[in-house]
């Protein structure tokens, strides 16, 4: 899954793909070098970023989404928690609802159920603006774990299969460097569940923290992630560097296929 931010201000490449041209040149070189979905943003959900509109917010991902749809051969993710844009999207030919709020914002689960898309659900506590405000637990992968399967239940009962949810640990949300890594150590444990993941590490401060490294210097730590996180079973890898994590892939899947 490669990353297209349109905002201004993500927090490793905003403001880089606002234009309609620049964003698809960008998604074209990453399904070039081997991307299968794109996940399109238009509200930055760094630590401390500040709210959008709902209007600012489609006037951002809708044109892009359509775009790339008449363009494109590859399924596009809409990274969002509001309801308009989850439906709008749909209707112009979107194939994933991302939701970091795992659909908790007022009307998100009717308005994803309506669409008929499958729909990734992450773990976060509180919002972006205070989630890394001191956050506690006693054991964060039984925690993640769940709250994963109580969103999973109030998506079944608002019409919402199994079947159509893949579910994201949200590292870097409301955690830790000490959380991240202990749930990325025990992310097995979230296979319990039944249902795909997909780990987003990309660039991400746990990367920095542990290395000590700034946002432009963290491909390898990145890279490393990517490659633990497919040998612990993640079925979506959700990325800036497109080629170089398809070369980690495909590197491990030639080990794996040798007799």
């Amino acid at each position: 899954m490669g990353i297209l931010n349109v905002t201004p201000d993500s927090f490793s490449d905003g403001g880089r793909y606002s234009q309609r041209d620049v964003a698809l040149r960008h998604a074209e070189a990453m399904v070039a070098a081997g991307a299968t979905l794109i996940d399109v943003g238009g509200e930055s959900t760094r630590p401390g970023a500040r709210a959008v509109s709902p209007l600012e917010e489609l006037e951002r991902v809708a044109p892009i989404v359509e775009l790339i749809n008449r363009e494109l051969d590859v399924v596009i993710s809409v990274d969002t928690s509001t309801p308009a844009v989850m439906r709008e999207t749909a209707r112009l030919g979107a194939g994933l609802i991302n939701d970091v709020r795992s659909l908790r914002r007022d009307g998100a689960l009717d308005a994803a159920a309506a669409t008929g898309l499958p729909v990734c659900l992450m773990h976060m506590l509180g919002e972006p603006g205070d989630m890394q405000d001191n956050p506690h637990y006693q054991d964060v992968t039984r925690e993640v774990s769940d709250f994963l399967s109580e969103r999973m239940a109030q998506c079944a009962a608002a019409g919402i299969p199994a079947e159509r949810i893949i579910l994201d640990p949200g590292f870097g949300f409301a955690k830790t460097l000490q959380h991240n890594l202990s749930l990325f150590k025990h992310m097995e444990d979230l296979h319990a569940l039944g249902r795909p993941l997909l780990v987003g590490v990309s660039r991400k401060s746990m990367i920095g923290q542990a290395l000590n490294r700034p946002v432009g210097e963290r491909l390898h730590g990145g890279l490393a992630l990517a490659a633990l996180a497919s040998v612990k079973g993640a079925r979506i890898l959700r990325v800036h560097d497109v080629a170089e994590t398809v070369d980690v892939v495909r590197m491990l899947a030639a080990v794996e296929s040798a007799e």
